[in-house]
């Protein structure tokens, strides 16, 4: 793959160097810096930093005042321009400029042999070990806004942005970012997609942890990319020590962190989704208000162009299952969850004043999940878990396995239950309508769906009931529901609810709900079983015949597709792009097209089930409720997304 490629998915590769230095040797730390650069060089990287002051070192200290350091380092960066006139990645050094009787702690960008602009530092330390003041002055104090470097004049401040292709980066220098009005802040909201920052962050207990929370808040604040390098090995130890931190963020999510006190120098690199980050700005419209409510004069825009030649995969890890962390973190989402919706439940008990809840139970996940809300939010309610009425309704499709799951569940969570089988008042709708029930088509299927919604809403009457819904987002994403059927409910706390994380609830449930040995056994089986609607007469062996998944696709890849659609606004073409990346071992390329344009299809399709939803509570920054997330018109046409799936090449 290209990296024409890759960036025209609107990603930027980006990196951090971390070079090994000597205290005020020039010569050495060019040399450092020149193979990092060439290493960065080779593999395709566009933007990267060094870190604050990198050229001479940060600890020189009063060295800084000596007019033969200052030489140095100018004539030094002559030498790295000359030795990088020919790579096309730009790269921002660190190094002490002097001007006018005054010192800066500067950040020159450099491209081809050329620097474009420098950026000089606005916040400078002078507490604990920090003494800047002494040596530099602050950009704030500055009138120029140029500046006469290796012979060139070129553009000072920090009102610089610079244009590298489709992309605009910024720069800010270690204590800017502490401070409390960080140059950052502007630079994003004047149109920043990146901010790198040349850092020379010291070492003390605790420090790093609120470091890294400080970049990734920044980040996320931002709305932006985030490429932070700081001094590593080499730099004095006099009094303190520098582990050469280097972070890559992006939108509060780390994409890359360097080693820490190693001895060596080091590269870290990833590649920042700028179109990503462009969808949330246009979506957040606090960022864009404060864009519109900003007083800062406009910025002046350096171009640097970009020769994009090598060639490289993309390196960044896309996550295949977006809805689903790992590890401690997705006990913790399973656990927040699980009580929005049993607050959400509450909350509608309380000011319906109901008495009971009704719910059909089919020994599927879904209706699982919703009986354990309901049985949660009795207990915290303090009401009888009796007026929890769960049905469970036999038909044409049921199987042995779903049906006492059902009833076993009933049983062990101690609520009341019916069984009422459905078979012979669907017959009797069949002979009504002249249906052969011989001809299972979807008139076959959806008439067992609404003769299940029908017993249920009269049951809610007859006990002064709530119905509880159960469907979960991917259906409603899909339309997979029957309208007027399972599709309605009195409240319905799966709703923003994906299907890959529903199985996922169920478990934690059954693993950390206090819950009876043979509870946990019944929800682990079911956590298990095939997803389907059951709507289908079983196999000879009595196993399930009808396999949602087999029919509309895999859910996994239908809940990726459904995450980058909806929180990102992707093209079909990038979508099955992060697919691809995500799945490459699991799926051939011809099946996710496939399934991507079966989501497409549906997607827009199915719109008007959507808008008429129940109420339900929102878990997560995907949902579909008509009055919250996701606004649609129902006859919306699909095709441009539908050709341009149709346009993907699979070879």
């Amino acid at each position: 793959m290209k990296v024409e490629e890759v960036l025209s998915f609107g990603f930027c590769k980006v990196a951090a160097a971390i070079p090994s230095v000597r205290v005020a040797d020039c010569a050495y730390n060019v040399d450092e810096m020149l193979k990092w650069a060439d290493k960065a060089e080779r593999e395709g990287v566009q933007l990267m930093t060094f870190p604050e002051l990198g050229l001479t070192a940060y600890t020189c200290q009063d060295l800084f005042l000596q007019e033969r350091l200052l030489r140095d380092a100018e004539e030094w960066l002559r030498v790295f321009l000359r030795a990088t006139h020919s790579f096309d990645v730009v790269m921002i050094v660190g190094l002490p400029i002097a001007l006018n009787g005054q010192t800066l702690n500067a950040a020159a960008v450099l491209h081809q042999g050329e620097i474009k602009g420098v950026v000089p530092k606005t916040f400078l330390p002078n507490y604990k070990e920090f003494y800047e003041r002494r040596w530099f002055t602050s950009a704030r104090a500055l009138k120029q806004r140029e500046v006469t470097l290796c012979g060139r004049t070129v553009p000072l401040g920090t009102d610089l942005l610079f244009e590298v292709g489709s992309v605009t980066f910024g720069v800010e220098i270690c204590e800017d970012l502490w401070s409390v009005t960080p140059p950052s802040d502007r630079l994003a909201l004047q149109g920043a997609d990146i901010i790198f920052n040349l850092s020379a962050d010291t070492e003390s207990l605790g420090k790093y942890r609120y470091l890294t929370q400080l970049v990734a808040q920044q980040s996320a604040r931002c709305l932006a990319g985030y490429v932070f390098a700081s001094c590593g090995f080499g730099e004095s130890t006099q009094d303190v020590v520098f582990a050469g931190n280097g972070f890559i963020y992006e939108n509060g999510e780390e994409l890359a962190r360097s080693k820490r006190f190693l001895m060596e120098g080091q590269l870290i690199t990833s590649e920042i989704d700028v179109e990503k980050l462009r969808s949330e700005r246009r979506l957040n419209t606090t960022f864009s208000g404060a864009i519109g409510e900003s007083t800062y004069d406009a910025p002046r825009r350096v171009v640097c162009a970009v020769v994009q030649k090598k060639e490289g995969p993309l390196t960044r890890v896309i996550n295949p299952h977006p809805f689903v962390p790992t590890g401690k973190a997705l006990d913790e989402r399973c656990e927040e969850i699980f009580e929005i919706q049993v607050s959400g439940l509450a909350k509608r008990f309380v000011h319906t004043r109901c008495r009971s809840a009704v719910i059909g139970i089919s020994g599927g996940l879904d209706s699982t999940l919703a009986l354990l809300v309901a049985v949660r939010t009795f207990d915290k309610l303090g009401k009888n878990r009796k007026d929890i009425l769960a049905v469970t309704m036999p038909g044409f499709g049921t199987t042995d396995r779903t049906y006492t799951n059902a009833i076993n569940l009933m049983k062990q969570l101690r609520v009341s239950t019916r069984e009422i089988s459905i078979k012979e008042a669907c017959n009797q709708h069949f002979a009504d309508i002249r249906h052969n029930p011989s001809l299972h088509d979807v008139t076959y299927e959806n008439s067992q769906a609404r003769e299940r919604t029908q017993i249920l809403m009269d049951l809610c009457n007859q006990v002064n009931g709530l119905v509880i819904g159960t469907g979960d987002l991917s259906e409603l994403a899909l339309g997979w529901a029957t309208y007027n059927g399972d599709h309605m409910s009195m409240y319905g706390v799966n709703g923003s609810v994906p299907k890959t994380l529903v199985k996922h609830l169920v478990h934690w449930v059954a693993m950390r709900g206090g819950l009876s040995e043979l509870a946990r056994e019944t929800l682990l089986d079911i956590v298990d079983t095939p997803i389907s609607p059951e709507l289908i007469p079983a196999d000879e062996r009595g196993r399930i015949k009808q396999k949602t998944e087999d029919l509309v696709g895999p859910y996994e890849l239908h809940d990726f597709f459904l995450y980058q659609i909806l929180r990102f606004g992707f093209t079909p073409h990038k979508v099955y792009f992060l697919a691809c990346q995500a799945f490459g071992k699991t799926y051939e390329k011809k099946t996710i097209k496939k399934w991507l344009h079966t989501f497409y299809y549906r997607f827009f399709q199915q719109q008007f089930k959507r808008s008429c939803l129940p109420d339900g509570p929102k878990v997560g920054s995907v949902t579909l409720s008509p009055r919250g997330d996701w606004r649609m018109p129902t006859d919306a046409v699909s095709n441009s997304w539908l050709l341009e799936v149709d346009a993907i090449g699979t070879d």
